[in-house]
């Protein structure tokens, strides 16, 4: 027994010696200056060894986008004023305060009360701003000078940069605790994850979530005492993570160039509501895709904008879906490429008459496409089993979600780029397509046909490609930090379980949609455009609304006349009823414009080879 309590009594000062050790270890490492370090007091107590960091994220470590010319879409770092919380100790002298007031234009009192507020460490983010706001030479010039305590210049990594329109593409960021549960609950258990970590609320944030979600942040601390005062000399310590493989690098297909062009044409035009999607007519990738009203990562929800994707979101197509009821009639045999119709402006039932007062007269099916005649196209629509609507929309790439996705990645799970993609439709239920009158509607894209304009932007691609249908991509392919590739998204097809419409019929669309523009309704429109285009337009009655209200649609591809580069799909949504469809005008505009920007390019390459 008495061994026992000896050998007790031998471990606890063994203990003893190693608590009082370490203990004044830290001591010595404060008091003799290996830290360069002593209390605001001067003198030293142990309070000062219960030292405590307050951190701010410089970087999350999440994973970046890039357009497909590596520009960055994410992610701008910026030199942004910094401070930490004082806790009563003395930041300076008014003259640094009114100093560094001036430098950032604003009142010294504003910086002031920003200051003194602090309770947790912040960027300066200026006016109405949520993100950092970057400084100029000279700002960060006298910000170093004043030296104030607890404030410093460094360098914050914005996830949307000012300089870059924030695209719904690309989505935005949220705090959601239960989903954080629900998606991430292994890492969250083990105290890998915060419930409070932000994570994808739309776009590709939230389709590529698990995989942008980074190893850690870099922070940056401020070494203070128990009190949280700043311990002067300790400073700031950065903690970065050390792994050469994160942040992820994710290259869209977006090209950053072809965007601004669609976004200028829609702000010059005065588009409010709607969606423009630009598709490579060679392989369907998305090269620009805008959607209005504009998103405001930082505030959802805010007024004057929409988180929605619009070019995502399936809408009534109007005379842009007779491109379908057109392909259903050829391969249903209901009708022939010679078959001669007669409008005189009224169906004769349903209620449904022309667009044209008074009629078309005598029409070749090519001159009825042109026209837009509700009157033939109604007609072959009830002519036909609705199925063929059906199934031709589907080989077309309408009524399913047709955006790029597999169902096992690189980590073995499923990925749907588009996330928020509609399926759209065609009827509401196979009992709705028996009746005559829902078949005329829909075969003139009213009734229930839904479509997204991605959709019908890939439907041009398909009409190009003989009736070949791919899959619209958003993401080329995912590189580690140090350029290795982790995952390449090659294009797929997206062929229907009906297959594909003939060839032929293809063909006849295509001289059918060129028909649109040289002879038919979008002749003043686009006959003075600078590349020789094909499309067709469309206006959609749009049902529930006190005043009747329309969208306007145009969907084509250019340049025509030789091998085209670009299918496009605009919609300007909500439009008051009578208005001139201004659809096929916005097309021509954006044609324009990419073409312009071609110029441009091929000029800069030109340049540059010429050094």
């Amino acid at each position: 027994m008495k061994r026992d309590w000896a050998m007790r009594g031998f471990h606890l000062l063994l203990l003893f010696a190693v608590i009082f050790g370490i203990e004044g270890a830290k001591l010595a490492w404060l008091q003799f200056g290996f830290g360069g370090s002593h209390t605001a007091s001067g003198s030293l107590k142990m309070s000062a060894m219960l030292q405590r960091s307050d951190s701010l994220v410089l970087d999350t470590g999440r994973g970046q986008f890039m357009d497909r010319k590596g520009r960055l879409l994410t992610g701008g770092t910026v030199q942004s004023l910094a401070a930490f919380p004082d806790n009563g100790m003395p930041r300076g002298t008014e003259q640094d305060v009114r100093l560094l007031a001036d430098s950032l234009d604003v009142e010294p009192k504003k910086l002031e009360h920003w200051l003194a507020q602090l309770r947790e460490p912040e960027a300066w983010k200026g006016n109405h701003s949520a993100r950092a706001l970057g400084l100029t030479k000279d700002q960060i010039l006298i910000a170093k000078q004043t030296d104030l305590l607890g404030v410093a210049v460094l360098p914050f990594l914005n996830r949307y940069p000012a300089e870059v329109t924030p695209l719904h593409a690309i989505g935005y960021l949220s705090q959601h605790p239960d989903q954080v549960r629900k998606v991430y609950g292994e890492q969250v258990s083990h105290h890998h994850m915060s419930i409070t970590n932000p994570i994808g609320g739309a776009g590709l944030e939230k389709s590529m979530d698990r995989l942008l979600q980074g190893i850690a942040p870099t922070t940056v601390k401020q070494v203070t005492d128990a009190a949280r005062r700043p311990l002067e000399g300790l400073g700031l310590r950065v903690t970065a993570p050390d792994n050469p493989h994160f942040p992820l690098q994710v290259t869209t297909t977006l090209d950053l160039d072809l965007q601004r062009v669609v976004e200028n044409v829609m702000e010059k035009y005065g588009i409010k509501k709607g969606a423009a999607v630009i598709l490579d007519a060679a392989n369907a990738d998305i090269l620009a895709m805008v959607s209005l009203p504009k998103l405001d990562p930082y505030h959802i929800g805010a007024t004057g904008t929409d988180e929605r994707n619009h070019a995502l979101v399936a809408a009534p197509p109007g005379s842009v879906f007779k491109t379908v009821t057109l392909a259903a009639a050829l391969e249903s045999g209901v009708t022939t490429w010679h078959e001669i119709f007669h409008c005189d402006g009224h169906y004769g039932k349903y209620g449904l008459k022309c667009w044209k007062e008074g009629g078309h007269g005598n029409l070749t099916l090519e001159q009825a496409y042109a026209e837009s005649c509700n009157v033939a196209f109604a007609g072959l629509a009830e002519r036909m089993d609705p199925a063929w609507l059906q199934i031709t929309a589907e080989k077309m790439g309408l009524g399913r979600q047709i955006g790029w996705h597999t169902e096992s990645f690189v980590d073995g799970k499923p990925i749907r780029l588009l996330g928020e993609e509609q399926s759209g439709s065609i009827f509401s239920s196979k009992e709705a397509a028996k009746d005559g009158g829902v078949r005329t509607g829909t075969g003139i894209g009213q009734r229930d046909v839904r479509a997204t304009p991605l959709q019908l932007a890939n439907m041009a691609v398909t009409i190009l490609h003989s009736g070949h249908v791919f899959a619209p991509r958003l993401v080329k392919e995912i590189r580690y930090a140090d350029g290795t590739i982790l995952a390449s998204m090659r294009n797929q097809s997206a062929k229907s379980k009906y297959g594909q419409i003939e060839p032929q019929t293809a063909k006849r669309l295509r001289q059918s949609m060129r028909s649109v523009v040289t002879e038919g309704t979008a002749a003043n429109a686009l006959n003075g455009a600078a590349w020789p285009l094909a499309g067709k337009s469309g206006t959609a009655e749009l049902a529930g609304k006190q005043k009747a209200r329309n969208d306007q649609w145009f969907v084509g591809y250019g340049p025509a006349e030789e091998k085209p580069r670009y299918a496009v799909a605009v919609l300007i949504e909500d439009q008051p009823a009578g208005l001139r469809n201004r659809g096929a005008t916005l097309f021509g505009a954006i044609m324009d414009g990419l073409r312009l920007q071609e110029l441009k390019s091929r000029r800069a390459a030109e340049q540059k080879a010429q050094r």
